[in-house]
């Protein structure tokens, strides 16, 4: 658990510092731009919806392709994919300020370019989240996540302010201009920076493969599930306040530009401040109880601001929305990075994202068309009542502490040696290992087998079993199956320190001097399927 004094120790890392520094300065044109997106789709459509799909459009790539990309950033160079996207984005801001320039914006195309520059973000996040394992030591990463979300919320307490001034004294295709210029700086800060990897000693899994082996880690990995859960809940409701933002400052406050860029910038001073107390909070309550008190703390924010018409008063309620937010988020975000080992952290960050920005676009549409039909001060109303409502699901799903389990690789497999001569893709390939257990230690057993089951699943094994001799009631075979050799290996890999529990308890409960014997076997056809005839010739091994 950090210390508060460790809030800033990334700092004294030089990569870290650049990079933060960088992105910044790509943050601030981001913050800008959205701004600008906003008021222009004010002016240009009439519709709720629209308003708040702005919103949506920019969250929506996040839940559809952060999968992809973290599959990218577990097997592929993350610095350069990383380039890639803020190359992407770059290209797409600038087509965005030409065609506003010309007056040839409409709505949907709008939305259109907004959607394309989240599908850069979607690209970009996976594996600049999953850099913070290999700019900063673990003991300082909880700090630079959250250094990461002050610094996003120190652009935001400045950025819509320099956007709405911008889009108010000169115009909106301004303001697209300079997000485009923003990205030079991270640009050549990712440039620069040559991150040393560690070597790979088995070939990159394929795309589809690396995808499921996500998936399926996640899937069987509880505390990650509930994280998943709570942010996709939590992003439901509390996106209402910034996609609604727009209409809070047109319909309840009679603002402009200027205004909403304030507000805007008041929720992110209300986030930096939540970044400075983060230490303290995390040191005098448990994970559970700051996801409550920041849902308890958005969710009365969001209702005082619908009864408001002072925009002062809405600039200080927007305060604490901004700290709560940057309490859950942050929150989320390192528990789900200390527990994940390294070598699939990038795919469970993105589906961490895709469920959170999953809620936040399904939030946006859905507070939007309360607001159409309702109004925008009902709307808030209904996501504070949400966001009261969540707190109870804690009590069933209550969120993980982070830190507790060493997710190191154990590093115990030694590659047998064999005396077939496999291919890397040979396969399928079985497992089989038996196990000699007294009656009395069955219980026991059985309670292991079931942990066993999990991680052996988790790290890629399919067919699972456990087998008892019917002959010989005291033997017990545990039996699974992998695709190749090479996925074989990498299963092995995967193990980390946090297993080796399970498999220690095993083998204590195993009677006899010698360890468990396994079987590594590779599966053969002995006629062929089309005719049902013997095969001519000695069976290919490989």
């Amino acid at each position: 658990m950090p210390q508060r004094a460790s809030t800033l120790a990334p700092f004294r890392h030089t990569t870290f510092r650049a990079l933060w520094i960088a992105t910044l300065v790509s943050n601030l044109g981001g913050l800008i731009q959205g701004v600008g997106a906003g008021w222009m789709m004010t002016t240009i459509s009439d519709s709720h919806i629209m308003v708040a799909l702005v919103q949506g459009a920019t969250t929506l790539p996040i839940m559809l392709f952060s999968l992809a990309s973290g599959a990218l950033a577990d097997n592929f160079d993350r610095r350069r994919i990383m380039l890639s996207a803020q190359s992407m984005m770059m290209a797409v801001s600038i087509a965005l300020a030409a065609f506003a320039f010309m007056g040839w914006i409409t709505p949907w195309l709008l939305l259109s370019f907004t959607f394309l520059l989240g599908c850069g973000t979607a690209l970009h996040n996976p594996p600049w989240q999953a850099s913070m394992g290999d700019i900063v030591p673990r003991q300082d990463l909880p700090a630079a996540v959250t250094l990461n979300s002050m610094g996003f919320n120190l652009m935001r307490s400045v950025g819509p302010a320099i956007g709405g001034l911008i889009v108010a004294t000169t115009s909106v295709a301004a303001a697209f201009l300079a997000n485009a210029v923003s990205y030079v700086a991270l640009i050549a800060a990712l440039w620069r920076w040559k991150p040393a990897y560690p070597p790979r000693n088995l070939p990159r899994e394929s795309f589809v493969s690396a995808m499921s082996a996500g998936l399926r880690y996640v899937s069987m990995s509880p505390s990650l599930l509930t994280v998943m859960f709570r942010g996709w809940l939590f992003g439901i409701a509390a996106i209402s306040s910034m996609a609604l933002l727009p209409l809070v400052t047109r319909e309840l406050l009679g603002g402009g530009a200027l205004t909403y860029g304030g507000l805007l910038g008041a929720f992110g001073v209300g986030a930096i401040l939540g970044g400075f107390l983060n230490g303290a909070v995390r040191e005098r309550f448990s994970n559970e109880w700051i996801v409550r008190l920041a849902c308890i703390g958005f969710g009365l924010s969001n209702i005082l601001i619908a009864f408001s018409s002072n925009v002062w008063l809405s600039h200080v309620l927007l305060l604490p929305a901004g700290a709560c937010w940057v309490f859950a988020l942050s929150l989320f975000n390192v528990t789900v990075q200390l527990s994940t080992p390294r070598w699939v952290v990038g795919r469970a960050l993105s589906l961490y994202q895709t469920a959170t920005f999953g809620g936040m676009a399904m939030g946006s549409w859905l507070w939007g068309a309360v607001a159409d039909s309702f109004g925008p001060a009902l709307a808030l109303v209904g996501s504070g009542v949400v966001l009261f409502t969540s707190v109870a699901v804690g009590l069933r799903h209550a969120l993980p502490e982070f830190g507790a389990l060493n997710l190191d690789p154990l590093d115990r497999f030694r590659e047998p040696e064999l005396r077939l001569d496999l291919k890397a893709r040979s396969g399928p390939i079985m497992i089989l290992v038996d196990y000699t257990i007294a009656q009395e230690d069955v219980p026991a057993f059985l309670a292991a087998m079931s942990a066993r089951r999990r991680i052996r699943i988790r790290d890629g094994a399919r067919q699972w079993a456990l087998l008892r001799d019917l002959e010989n009631p005291e033997v017990w075979t545990e039996s699974y199956h992998v695709p190749t050799w090479i996925e074989y290996l990498r299963h092995n890999q995967r193990r980390t320190q946090a297993d080796a529990e399970v498999t220690d308890t095993l083998w204590k409960l195993h009677k006899g001097t010698e360890t468990p014997r396994i079987h590594r076997m590779i599966e053969r056809q002995t006629v062929p399927v089309e005719d049902d005839m013997p095969l001519k010739g000695p069976p290919d091994i490989l």
